[in-house]
């Protein structure tokens, strides 16, 4: 009994309407889908006939033309039986990127390899960090084994190829596909892990391995400016290659303990001073610390809490150019805590020329509060 054939444009899952470009993206995917090699279903074999009849007829424009007139009588004939996947010429194209390595050629023996990189982690101390600084690290890195001079074989010994690889570093085997027929599947050889060489007899140093850890003190010069977070990479100061590669990189990473009263935004330096309702009203010439010596800062009078004043200059190196940032001085007016009877006599005065007659508070002790709490 015949079996009806389906629309060919429901096989691809595409309108009638489609344009080409759209169904060769509906064919790429289902023929991917449905491939016999990576798909093992029962009726994947003929699906993908059903898909490749299909795309054979609505990828040619009069073919398509006669199929959409005509139906599947329109086309009869042009495929026969199809025995097997004789006409199945387009995948190749699109397989190619599922089968690398299946087939044709071979690949050398791995190369030389680059170090690993390293990582250090760095505290300053605030000023070193603005400043700038020389210090000495101390890291541990796998070098080449001075015993065997990276072989991995003892001394007066060499290493052997590997008989399983016979020294290609890649083992060869022969599959049988329905789809594709008979194809080669090259892989890095086991046994050697890709180098063609195995080691019979292991150097004594470094048990075969061809690096050993070793320690090394470094001097690290530290740029004026590094703040919290810098990286600071070092070319060639990371661990050594395999089989003659090029060394990694030594990374270290800042962090920057606070300072007791300087912070730091980017390239300014912030401070908080204070001064007395005297000096916040009358102005003054105080003295300021800063990173580099203490400076002279004019208060003019009438000064308020939060007024800021900026000295140029005075603030972080700026990393890898030239100058400096600033730094800004925050005002805070301290209001006095403990007066005596002819300072308090001074401000009830200054209260009284203000225009205000000053009802003054006495300050109660710990009993005087814990009394009032409590309305004894």
């Amino acid at each position: 009994m015949a079996t009806t054939k389906r629309d060919y444009y429901e096989v691809l899952d595409v309108p009638r309407n489609a344009t080409g470009d759209k169904i060769r993206r509906a064919y790429r995917n289902l023929a991917r889908q449905y491939h016999p090699d990576v798909n093992s279903s029962p009726d994947a074999e003929g699906r993908i006939k059903e898909i490749n009849e299909a795309y054979e007829v609505l990828s040619d424009q009069e073919k398509r033309s006669r199929y959409d007139r005509l139906g599947h009588a329109g086309v009869n004939g042009q495929f026969g039986d199809m025995g097997g996947f004789g006409g199945f010429g387009g995948l190749g194209d699109i397989f190619g990127d599922l089968f690398t390595g299946f087939g044709m050629g071979t690949q050398p023996r791995q190369g030389p390899q680059r170090g690993a990189d390293l990582r250090y982690d760095l505290t300053l101390e605030f000023e070193e960090a603005i400043f700038g600084i020389e210090k000495e690290i101390e890291i541990t890195r796998m070098e080449t084994c001075p015993s065997c001079g990276g072989s991995g074989a003892e001394p007066g010994t060499q290493p052997v190829r590997c008989p399983e690889c016979d020294g290609r570093g890649q083992v060869r085997r022969v599959s049988q596909s329905i789809f594709l027929g008979q194809f080669v599947n090259v892989s890095t050889c086991p046994r050697c892990g890709g180098t063609g060489e195995i080691v019979t007899s292991p150097c004594h140093e470094c048990q075969g391995q061809k690096r050993v850890p070793t320690t090394k003190h470094l001097k690290v010069k530290i740029p004026a400016g590094v703040d919290h977070g810098t990286q600071i990479r070092l070319a060639g100061e990371g661990e050594d290659g395999l089989r003659g590669g090029p060394k990694g990189n030594l990374h270290i990473l800042v962090s920057v303990k606070p300072h007791s009263y300087f912070r730091r935004r980017e390239n300014d330096i912030y401070l908080d001073i204070s001064i007395n309702v005297a000096q916040a009203a009358l102005g003054d010439e105080i003295a300021v610390p800063t990173l580099d010596e203490e400076e002279k800062l004019i208060i003019p009078a009438a000064t308020q809490t939060g007024q800021t004043f900026r000295l140029r200059g005075k603030g972080v190196p700026r990393l890898q150019r030239n100058g400096r940032g600033d730094q800004i001085v925050t005002v805070r007016v301290r209001t006095p805590s403990e007066l005596n009877d002819s300072q308090k006599k001074l401000l009830r005065q200054l209260g009284h020329t203000l225009g205000h007659e000053v009802i003054e508070q006495e300050e109660k002790g710990f009993f005087d509060r814990v009394k009032e709490a409590f309305g004894i």
